[in-house]
């Protein structure tokens, strides 16, 4: 599927027909959780966040402008403000003492190269929360995604060089912190 039949979804979507939305889902949701899991401080809240950001989709449809942007880039713009707003809110609640216990995670013994696997994720996954937001939002759009540089560029309201920057800082950063954390 092309940026070109992206457009004729969104505009069989903007006239109504359900089978659009479940392709836009099928096309972009798999990526939009990834993104999220890395955007969110609570990463099982991803599939919730997407689910909101295909109805905000649904209910926009009639005002999405094709000139303004690409169906990708709007939809993952919906997202990252979703993303920041559900951040917004956690950090509030945790500061007020308000949020649940987190739940367990999964301490099922695996093979030795699942533990290693699984060790590396979390150390990038650590990482990536260290970096300045807007170095891990261009990393994870790049990472996840299929956006060029000018579409990620669109998405964050910044210019493509700007982008690249980013770019070249989160992944250098997240380099060195690997880096020390595995010697």
């Amino acid at each position: 599927m092309t940026a070109e039949d992206d457009r004729r979804v969104m505009a069989a979507l903007a006239a109504g027909d359900r089978h659009a939305m479940a392709s836009l889902i099928h096309r972009h949701g798999p990526g939009l959780r990834r993104f999220l899991a890395g955007m969110l401080s609570a990463p099982h809240e991803a599939e919730d966040v997407a689910q909101e950001t295909f109805l905000r989709v649904w209910s926009a449809a009639t005002r999405y402008d094709p000139d303004k942007a690409s169906p990708s880039t709007w939809i993952y713009r919906i997202a990252l403000r979703l993303a920041i707003d559900r951040n917004r809110r956690t950090g509030f609640r945790r500061f007020l003492g308000l949020e649940a216990a987190p739940e367990p995670e999964d301490e099922t013994p695996g093979a030795e190269s699942s533990l290693a696997a699984r060790q590396i994720l979390e150390l990038a996954r650590a990482g990536l929360a260290t970096l300045p937001d807007r170095q891990r939002r261009a990393l994870l759009l790049r990472a996840v995604t299929e956006m060029s540089t000018a579409e990620i560029a669109d998405v964050l309201g910044i210019t493509p060089g700007a982008v690249e920057q980013l770019l070249v800082r989160a992944r250098s950063g997240l380099r060195a912190l690997m880096g020390e954390k595995l010697s």
